[in-house]
């Protein structure tokens, strides 16, 4: 009888226990649930908000846009093929070029043809920008330099895989400037901002060119960790950068 007894307290007890091991486990488990869709959620706000910011957040080689734009880059020609060349910035940035039937050649000041266009030339590349690729609309070889950058310019930081972006400014930011406003243009006037910036800031790719509410242009800027953002006024004079 006494026997039975001790082994009836035993199996309430494992009972009992297993009870409140069960629930904690089922509190573990909605924490850890709840936990996992929390981190979910916040990933998901983190990609949404860079991708609205068009950055990945390490370093300028990766941006979000909404497809190819005027743009254009600069560097010596490193090889040449029948579709065009490739060329490398002072960054370090190489980038494909695509010669069109319709691609204009320059050699300094003068009019020139695609044989101008040898490895080893400088070049300035102004055309339709598809990440590190342009199609070129015309092709300056020796471009006549600009003089020094002002002096509160500051240096392109190239591109560093991991490295996290600079976040310095330099010179002005137009007052009221909110990143992904304005409008996208073409032609000569995203030629006239693009050769400003690529004079002032060589090294990277313009990829797009977008006209601000107040006239002046923000000329967008990848494949080197900083400047991100190059604001050119009216009269094409480069007024700062960020």
């Amino acid at each position: 009888m006494f026997f039975r007894t001790r082994l009836t307290k035993w199996i309430a007890a494992g009972a009992a226990t297993l009870a409140v091991a069960g629930g904690a486990f089922g509190i573990v488990s909605a924490t850890s649930s709840s936990g996992s869709s929390t981190a979910s959620a916040a990933t998901t706000s983190q990609v949404a908000s860079s991708a609205s910011a068009g950055h990945s957040g390490l370093g300028g080689g990766s941006n979000a846009r909404s497809g190819p734009a005027a743009g254009g880059s600069s560097g010596k020609v490193t090889s040449v093929s029948t579709s065009g060349f490739t060329l490398k910035t002072s960054a370090g940035q190489n980038v494909t070029v695509k010669d069109t039937s319709s691609t204009t050649y320059q050699k300094g000041t003068r009019s020139a043809s695609a044989s101008a266009v040898t490895t080893g030339e400088p070049v300035l590349v102004l055309g339709t920008t598809d990440s590190t690729t342009i199609t070129a609309a015309q092709v300056i070889v020796q471009p006549k330099s600009n003089g020094s950058p002002p002096s509160w310019a500051g240096k392109v930081i190239p591109f560093n895989p991991g490295a996290r972006s600079a976040s310095q400014q330099a010179g002005q930011i137009p007052a009221n400037y909110q990143q992904g406003s304005g409008t996208i243009v073409s032609g000569t006037t995203a030629n006239k901002a693009t050769k400003a910036a690529l004079a002032t800031y060589s090294g990277g790719v313009v990829d797009r060119v977008v006209q601000l509410s107040n006239g002046e242009y923000e000329v967008h800027y990848i494949g080197v960790n900083w400047p991100h953002h190059i604001f050119v006024n009216q009269n094409f004079k480069v007024v700062g950068a960020n």
